[in-house]
């Protein structure tokens, strides 16, 4: 008999039993242990080890990494895995030794060769990854000393970075592999260091940004033994939850039918995500450790696998089955290595256990997974294959990414012939509601005694369009690409099944085909095919030039060198203190968002009693509360701290509440206030609704050059076109994060916060606090990633916070979860043009351009001007008019993003290129050459170019990449294959440095002088991970002439350096640079008298810029940063899948302050721009809901989306006389390069759209998605699926465009 709600409370009042477990050597004994807390919260809030980083919450980001090891009695071992923190229940460590960042190594004791080479690699920018991506490397080798690149890389799978570009972390990790770091001049044929053909050219050129020899050896005497006594029913009571560790199946049962709405829970992947739905399992089981459910079993039909086994186990089962039974019986198993190879990460694959979605499996399962309240699953049986069976996945992202489509087919055939006995076909991702695959079964008319042949594979074509039909508002959208993907994934099983049918048959088989055409494309699909059966991940390679600093310098300057990030180690031991890292403090609140649920209406009224009542709550606080100003605004003060009456988009900040947090109390605090509206149904949701309405925003900015209207009469050619760029979110790995801590004096308040804008911080909160600025302090020590995003949103959370403090009189702490920062702070901007282009056909020679830009709300003025400034990109076009305008909607204002709006106008400008080559039939590079600037051209805002670097770029560019021998290598590999094309792109980029507002071009700069020789600097930017305090650190040294070593910062703070620009717009380096050149140089003049008196001692001895739109005239930039890419890739016309296989980027940094920053910062651009461009997609609903809030949904580039070979090249010879010591910007200007990739894709749909007779231009919107590659490859099979009238999602998916 199952248990009233009053019996659960009362089992809730019961004593459990003790947690016992390790973590770092030392023995947990928790009494008291509560279910709901997660592993990751009870280690940084119990135990104060903040290493483990909280990033996403849904461990889709790695950040929380760590190593779990335990005796598996079924597997008679002791067996380590990386495991996300954020998602392990506490309660779920029983006899477990945990092991985390802290408990490797450190830099005060000894640090772990995995710290270290991670470090020293330059693998480390931000560093709020680094902890999770150490104890991954470091888990793999506890359970493989001497992995290959293939293991390193399926290690990473669940570990995103955003600072990076990955490729540092690889080639540091690299030589931990059985080969090693470099190849030895043994002449690896994907890009060996000394056969790139650049060395030689340049004497003073090197690549040596570390020194590999340096690395300690991998001690595994160093490693934490696991403690031999962790070698019966365990209970645990929480406050509202009860949790039950069964040790028999018998007790199992039992269990079930007492508690029938229980929760069964192995490796909760999918419970500990429940906080995003608010659902409560007031009993949970867990039954990991039941016998039955752990079976491994051969039958005669197959593999029995117990419902508990692991997903990684059960790889290892399959693995070996694949290498111990005939081929002829393993397709099925290895389909679904095939799909377990990109399901979810290795930390999830560890935890998670083997029912779950893969193709075949599930369509197996279907009844037996329909189960009673009071059934469980014991088993389930992957059968033997009886020939010709395969599975596809596709999704947006090939790893760790949720599938658009799946689908598993098995065909069988009448003995020793090609006549179709049977077929079977199951599709996943086609039904109304995608939790179970839909079953195709063809009927017996359809195939019954049919020859595999062309005339089969048409009609069943057509078959599959006509039963594969979804509704336009079928949930997922994308309903034309999930129709045709249908039928291409079943001609990739056709010509599969084909294939093999060729070689059990003989080629006898190909006389059922009538059509020549038919058989050469299906030869040159297995031209390929046969060499790789499965998808390969191959291993990335780099090159990395730069110029080497002449030898016989000061050994103390350090300018020019690669040094290592100052707080790489900390990183990678997880000592660096970021925001939320800060011990809490006594009597310290929690804060709850109280947030908007319409897009636009009338509040009536906050019912919050009940909310009140819940244990904890100390204050509810709204606009009334706000001592000072209700009004707030990074520039212009049109926002209010707190709704007052009217909220105008989703996730408004009505009101918030301070709790004393328990382990549920903030999670579930939110949902207990009650809210009545007074709707207002005129809602702007995208930018369409805001055009077709005329719902803009004043001014109006516009920029001419040139006569226009002369230039179009002039010219023989008019070709229009649009464009849409899709936003994009910042998703660094710390979400946004403010500690706020009043001091009970004259309203004085102290804040810790993540923020780029601590001078903007302090302004803000002192305004809505009624006080002088003067009582105001904001200390910034790092931040985990800002990318802009920290600029200007960063103070709305800051704001609220310090409100909370100051009405309560207590420290208040808030860091918000990873949905939360996505919904409230927005991201880049979308981005709509238009454009109108005048050229001369013969000469490919651009002479006129119209554009008119639509850009969403958000700082957006200044977003919209740099995007007018950047419109041209890097041609001269003699007639250029742009026009922009601001959409005024209701969805959350955006923020700055690395670019800054610069990025979008460069992308437009590129699109009606690429479409100008197009219609001239000539090469691209060719048209972008023609067009480009010169030395001494004037860009249409009236500047000239000076020491104009591009063409330097460019032809550098072409010799990296061997551009014209790879060109010819596209070329034949595309006449060659029918179904896979290769593109290539060379892409320019021009980008404007400095603040284009005239007041934030400034900076200032503190330095101490000790008694002792030390130094203390303090600045007024902030490190995020762009390595800025180590450029400081370096211009201080080599101004004083003193080593590094004995200069330090400690943070960025307001009562040190007032009066402070953002980090942002690239120019941190240019500013607070020069601060701390004049701010030394005061020094040494002030020590000059000491100096002159003992010349002979040492060291410890003695001791601005505008532009008018208006006229059109002025200097808008201070200078320019310049650089090109080349980039290949390879695309399948079929799914729309894509692969990266080649970028060759040269950079012109001027004179680089820190050749190995300037290159993570190349690259880390570079990957951020490869994720606008070709992947990262925000999703909304109509009325403006963000679906696409976390790593779940939205997908950032991950370690497999490197270019498979990634050359760097930093311009030699170029100084620049307009920054410190002639070096130039390198934040933002590189991101725009992977527009190189976007051309490249859009070059190999070209080709494709030729076999299918069509040529021309067309439109391609940005980010270029399988699903935008698929539909644009025109072919028969999309002819099948034409698009029908949008529906409800896919207006959700076609926001972005129009």
């Amino acid at each position: 008999m199952s248990f009233t709600v009053e019996e659960t409370k009362i089992k809730l009042q019961s004593t459990g039993d003790d947690l016992v477990f390790f973590v770092n050597g030392k023995k947990i004994t928790e009494k008291n242990a509560e279910p709901e807390i997660t592993l990751l919260t009870y280690l940084r809030r119990s135990l104060g080890l903040t290493g483990t980083k909280l990033g996403c919450a849904e461990g889709g980001c790695g950040a929380c990494t760590l190593m779990v090891s335990k005796y598996h009695p079924h597997q008679n071992r002791i067996i380590h895995h990386a495991v996300n923190a954020c998602l392990a229940p506490l309660c779920s460590l029983h006899h477990c030794a945990v092991t985390t960042v802290e408990g490797i190594g450190s830099v005060a004791s000894k640090l772990h060769p995995v710290q270290e080479r991670i470090a020293k690699a330059h693998g480390s920018q931000c560093g709020f990854c680094t902890p999770g991506i150490v104890m991954s490397m470091y888990a793999l080798l506890r359970s493989n000393p001497q992995p290959s690149m293939h293991d390193i890389q399926e290690a990473f799978q669940g570990n995103l970075c955003r600072c990076t570009g990955y490729r540092p972390i690889l080639e540091g990790y690299r030589t931990f592999t059985k080969d090693g770091g470099c190849c030895g001049g043994k002449g690896q044929t994907n890009g060996c260091c000394m056969t790139n053909g650049c060395i030689e050219e340049h004497v003073n050129v090197t690549q040596k940004l570390y020194d590999q020899s340096e690395f300690m050896p991998l001690d595994p005497t160093q490693e934490i033994i696991f403690p031999p006594e962790l070698m019966r029913e365990l209970r645990f009571v929480g406050e509202r939850v009860l949790w039950i560790q069964p040790c028999s199946l018998k007790e199992l049962l039992e269990l079930k039918a007492t508690y029938p709405n229980a929760k069964l829970v192995v490796g909760n992947t999918e419970v500990g995500e429940s906080h995003f739905k608010n659902l409560l399992y007031p009993v949970i089981l867990a039954p990991a450790y039941i016998p039955e459910l752990n079976i491994i079993q051969h039958t005669q039909d197959g593999i029995e696998v117990g419902a508990s086994v692991t997903l990684t186990v059960l790889g290892d089962v399959l693995r070996a089955a694949v290498k111990k039974l005939p081929t002829h019986q393993t397709e099925v198993f290895e389909a679904v290595l095939e799909q377990l190879r990109w399901f979810a990460g290795q930390q999830i694959r560890n935890v998670a256990v083997c029912h779950v979605s893969l193709p075949e499996i599930k369509s197996v399962l279907y009844k037996l997974m329909d189960l009673k309240k009071t059934e469980i699953l014991l088993s389930i049986e992957i059968p033997y294959t009886r020939k010709y069976f395969s599975a596809f996945k596709q999704s947006p992202r090939k790893e760790d990414d949720i599938a658009i489509v799946t689908s598993g087919m098995n065909v069988l055939f009448k003995e020793k012939s090609n006549i179709v006995q049977s077929i079977r076909i199951s599709y996943g991702g086609m039904a109304p509601v995608t939790v179970l695959s839909k079953c195709i079964s063809f009927t017996q008319s359809l195939f019954d005694c049919r020859q595999w042949n062309e005339e089969l594979l048409e009609q069943a074509c057509t078959s599959l369009a006509e039963e594969m039909s979804l509704s336009p508002s079928a949930p997922g959208g994308m309903v034309t690409y999930r129709r045709t993907l249908t039928i291409s994934l079943f001609y990739k099983f056709f010509l599969t099944v084909q294939h093999k049918l060729a070689l059990d048959l003989g080629m006898e088989v190909f006389n059922t085909f009538k059509n020549l055409l038919f058989l050469i494309l299906f030869n040159t699909f297995f031209s390929t095919l046969t060499q790789s059966r499965l998808f390969q991940l191959d291993s990335p390679s780099g090159v990395q030039l730069y110029q080497a600093v002449p030898p016989g310098d000061n050994s103390d300057d350090v300018v020019g060198h690669p040094i290592m990030h100052l707080s790489a180690l900390k990183h990678a031991t997880g000592e660096a203190i970021y925001c939320d890292d800060i011990p809490c403090y006594e009597n310290e609140l929690r804060l709850a968002l109280v947030t908007s649920t319409k897009a636009h209406a009338l509040i009536k009224s906050i019912d919050t009693s009940d909310a009140m009542e819940v244990p904890g709550v100390v204050a509810f606080i709204s606009a009334k509360d706000i001592p000072g100003s209700n009004l707030t605004g990074p520039v212009f003060n049109d926002e209010t701290v707190f709704a007052d009456d009217k909220v105008f988009f989703i996730f408004y900040i009505l009101s918030e509440f301070s709790v004393q947090e328990t382990a549920c109390t903030k999670k579930h605090i939110t949902h207990k206030d009650k809210l009545d509206w007074f709707a207002n149904v005129c809602v702007h949701s995208f930018q369409q609704d805001a055009i077709a309405n005329k719902s803009f925003y004043q001014p109006v900015r516009s920029m001419e050059r040139g006569d226009v209207a002369q230039g179009f009469k002039d010219s023989d050619h008019i070709l229009h076109g649009k464009m849409h760029i899709g936003g994009q979110e910042q998703f660094y790995l710390e979400t946004n994060c403010t500690v706020a801590v009043p001091r009970g004096e004259d309203g004085e308040m102290e804040l810790f916060v993540s923020t780029q804008a601590a001078s903007k911080t302090q302004a803000l909160v002192a305004k809505a606090l009624g006080v002088p600025a003067n009582r105001v302090v904001c200390r910034v020590k790092r931040m985990g990633g800002g990318f802009g995003g920290k600029e200007s949103r960063s103070t709305i959370l800051s704001t609220v916070v310090a409100v909370a403090a100051y009405t309560t009189k207590r420290p208040v702490r808030c860091m918000l979860d990873r949905d939360e920062d996505m919904l409230v702070t927005g991201g880049r901007h979308p981005f709509f043009g238009h454009y109108k282009v005048k050229f001369f056909l013969q000469i490919s020679q651009i002479d006129a351009t119209i554009g008119r830009f639509c850009i969403m709300p958000g700082c957006t003025l200044f977003i919209l001007e740099r995007a007018l400034f950047h419109m041209d990109n890097s041609y001269n076009i003699p007639n250029i008019h742009g026009t922009g305008y601001i959409c005024k909607t209701n969805l959350p204002s955006n923020s700055a993003f690395r670019g800054f709006g610069g990025p979008q106008g460069m992308m437009i400008a590129e699109s009606w290129m690429s479409d100008v080559a197009l219609s001239c039939g000539l090469p691209a590079e060719e048209v972008r050459r023609m067009n480009m600037y010169k030395e001494g051209d004037f860009t249409p805002f009236n500047q000239r170019l000076d020491q104009f670097t591009i063409d330097l770029c460019w032809e550098e560019c072409m010799q990296l990449s061997d551009f014209n021998m790879r060109k010819e290598a596209v070329e034949q590999y595309n006449r060659q294959h029918r179904w896979t094309k290769r593109g290539l792109a060379i892409i320019p980029t021009k980008f404007g440095i400095s603040y284009t507002a005239v007041f934030l071009n400034q900076a200032g700069a503190l330095v101490h002088v000790y008694s002792d020789g030390s130094v203390l600097l303090t600045h007024g930017g902030t490190e995020m991970g762009q390595g800025l305090h180590t450029k400081m650190v370096q211009v201080a040294s080599k101004t004083l002439g003193i080593p590094c070593s004995k200069i330090h910062i400690t943070e960025t703070s307001t009562n040190t350096v007032p009066n402070t620009s953002p980090t942002a717009a690239s120019v941190s380096s240019d500013l607070n640079g020069m601060a701390v050149y004049n701010a030394c140089q005061t020094l040494l003049q002030r020590l000059q008298p000491c100096i002159d008196k003992n010349p002979k001692g040492c060291w410890e001895d003695w001791v601005n810029l505008g532009y008018d739109f208006n006229t059109n005239s002025g200097r808008a930039f201070n200078y320019f940063s310049y650089g090109v890419a080349v980039s290949e890739v390879e695309i399948d016309c079929l799914t729309g899948s894509h692969k990266n296989l080649h970028t060759s980027i040269v950079m012109d940094v001027g004179k680089s302050l820190n050749p190995a920053l300037d290159i993570g910062q190349v690259e880390g651009g570079f990957m951020q721009g490869l994720g606008l461009f070709t992947l990262e997609e925000l999703r909304y609903s109509p009325d403006g809901y963000l679906y696409t809030r976390g790593p779940g949904m939205y997908k950032i580039p991950s370690f497999g989306d490197i270019p498979i070979e990634l050359k760097v090249s930093l311009l030699r010879d170029a100084p620049n006389e307009k920054a410190i010591f002639s070096s130039k910007a390198v934040g933002e200007p590189p991101l725009f390069l992977a527009a190189s990739v976007f051309y490249a894709i859009k070059d190999a749909i070209t080709v494709a759209r030729a076999e299918s007779g069509l040529t021309g231009p067309f439109r391609l919107d940005s980010p270029a998605t399988p699903e935008r590659i698929r539909n644009a490859c025109e072919d028969k099979f999309t002819k099948l699926n034409p698009e029908k009238n949008h529906g409800f999602y896919k207006n959700i998916k076609q926001h972005n465009g129009f």
